[in-house]
């Protein structure tokens, strides 16, 4: 046996293999920067030392806490915390991390509840994948970028007609408090049962009552089994409620380079840009309008430019975003939302007085608009809700002008009495989606003046008569009109 095999030999002694490794050392020099942490208070901490330290990069603190560099200066650098441990104080030493943020992603995240650093809230075990993605990643280039083609139905009446949303576009809901904003989204996520669509619900800055309320919602109508659901709630570290619109994007991203089609809602970025201004703020950062840092444009143009449908060579999915954004006493012109309008691709907007009128959802037709949703739209729905948007908003008017007495003539009286009919139709109960097919019959029905006999007060229950029957009717959306009008006359006329 040869020295080497010898030394190599579980039977040789302790003595000979010391030896071995002695003859094999080399001395050479190995540096390690280590920081010191100067002071900790309100989720960041100031460290002193780590002259090579790179924005984004990841902190690890000897007492086991967890960092983010997210401010560069000559003496020290600013950290936020995202996982903080009672031991973390001045004097503690950190390490640089070398390497950026990631969390994991794939198919083991559907059906979880994480935080944004990927650690479950559900009570299970960590979500198992194979793959990670860093949170912050370029959006795709133009040549990467493909037409929005096909719909992404929310089972809502006047959004599916009037305010059409496509696959990979960004749809902006704008509302006060209280009219109904993170229904509409999560009615939205309900309708997309059984589609083939995979979704991101994220919570930033909710209350854990709400946080409770939206996951049970979503459990008992069984969108769990397709939704993944990332939480940075009110009592948690600024820093990770600033990084949870960062994360749920990830994820959905990773399933549209996939491949997939996905649709991811951030509710709301009114709380995450309020989150940031305040980590701006407590890293002396200076402040701009209305205390917001000068870059807050740039915070939600890189977030929400990251939604699109890919072509085919790049994957072919989509990511489908509806960010969510309040308003204050219902100013749409205010600093947030003036930001956020710019960036997406049309905008849903709730009016509270809309909303205390029974008129639900509380959808201001004239203040909401879809700007690429219609070219996603079948042609059918789009032939037949041409003139609805037009005509609803003719008949505000007109019965605004009535109120002042006005004696109207007949044909007057009759679009006001059409107008009435059309409101009610409008009308939707939240947890009530309608099909496609189901769209297309009550558009049919009044554009083709079939329903302008029902009183008002009876157009709700005549309508889900119709709709109930559409199901069994044997139609879609490439029948024939006179097929659809040959049944829509028969079942009206058969309604008690």
């Amino acid at each position: 046996m040869t020295e080497d095999a010898a030394l190599a030999s579980p039977l040789a002694s302790p003595l000979a293999r010391a030896r071995g490794w002695l003859a094999d050392y080399r001395p050479g020099l190995r540096a390690r920067e280590l920081g010191v942490v100067q002071s900790v208070g309100d989720g960041i901490a100031w460290v002193g030392g780590l002259p090579s330290a790179a924005m984004d990069e990841l902190l690890r603190f000897e007492d086991g806490s967890l960092g983010q560099v997210f401010q560069l200066s000559d003496a020290r650098l600013g950290a936020v915390l995202l996982h903080q441990t009672g031991g973390l104080a001045a004097g503690t030493r950190a390490a640089l991390g070398g390497r950026v943020l990631d969390v994991p992603v794939g198919d083991g995240l559907l059906g979880r509840v994480v935080d944004p650093l990927g650690r479950p809230l559900d009570g299970d075990a960590p979500p198992q994948a194979s793959q990670r993605r860093p949170l912050e990643s370029p959006a795709p280039s133009l040549l990467e970028r493909d037409f929005v083609t096909e719909p992404l139905l929310t089972g809502s009446k006047i959004i599916d007609t009037m305010l059409p949303i496509g696959r990979g576009q960004r749809q902006l809901i704008i509302g006060d408090e209280g009219t109904g904003r993170s229904a509409l989204a999560l009615d939205a996520v309900l309708n997309q049962k059984d589609s083939g669509v995979r979704c991101v619900y994220v919570l930033i800055g909710q209350k854990r009552s709400a946080v409770v309320g939206t996951l049970e919602l979503l459990r008992d109508q069984g969108a769990l089994a397709y939704t993944t659901v990332v939480v940075g709630e009110a009592s948690a570290l600024p820093g990770l409620q600033y990084l949870a619109p960062f994360a749920g994007c990830t994820l959905a991203e990773a399933w549209m380079h996939a491949g997939h089609d996905t649709l991811v809602v951030y509710d709301d970025l009114s709380a995450h840009a309020r989150a940031y201004r305040e980590l701006s703020l407590l890293l002396r950062r200076p402040p701009g309008r209305e205390a917001y840092p000068g870059d807050i444009f740039y915070l939600h143009a890189r977030l929400l430019e990251r939604a699109t449908h890919l072509a085919a060579d790049a994957g072919g999915g989509s990511m489908t975003a509806l960010p969510i954004v309040e308003t204050q006493q219902g100013e749409i012109a205010a600093y947030i939302p003036t930001n956020l309008i710019s960036i997406t691709d049309g905008q849903i907007y709730l009016d509270a007085e809309l909303f205390a009128g029974g008129f639900r959802p509380a959808i201001d037709i004239a203040l909401s608009v879809s700007r690429i949703g219609g070219k996603a739209q079948h042609p059918r729905i789009r032939a037949a809700a041409g003139s609805i948007k037009l005509e609803y908003l003719q008949f505000q008017e007109l019965e605004l002008f009535t109120r002042f007495g006005a004696r109207l003539e007949p044909a007057m009286q009759a679009r006001l009495a059409r107008g009435r009919v059309l409101r009610e139709l409008l009308k939707q109960e939240r947890l009530a989606p309608v099909s496609a097919a189901g769209q297309l019959a009550w558009l049919l029905a009044f554009k083709h003046q079939l329903l302008d006999a029902v009183p008002p007060a009876e157009v709700a229950g005549t309508l889900a008569r119709l709709l109930a029957g559409v199901a069994g009717s044997g139609l879609d959306l490439n029948s024939a009109d006179a097929d659809w009008l040959a049944w829509l006359q028969s079942a009206l006329a058969a309604a008690p």
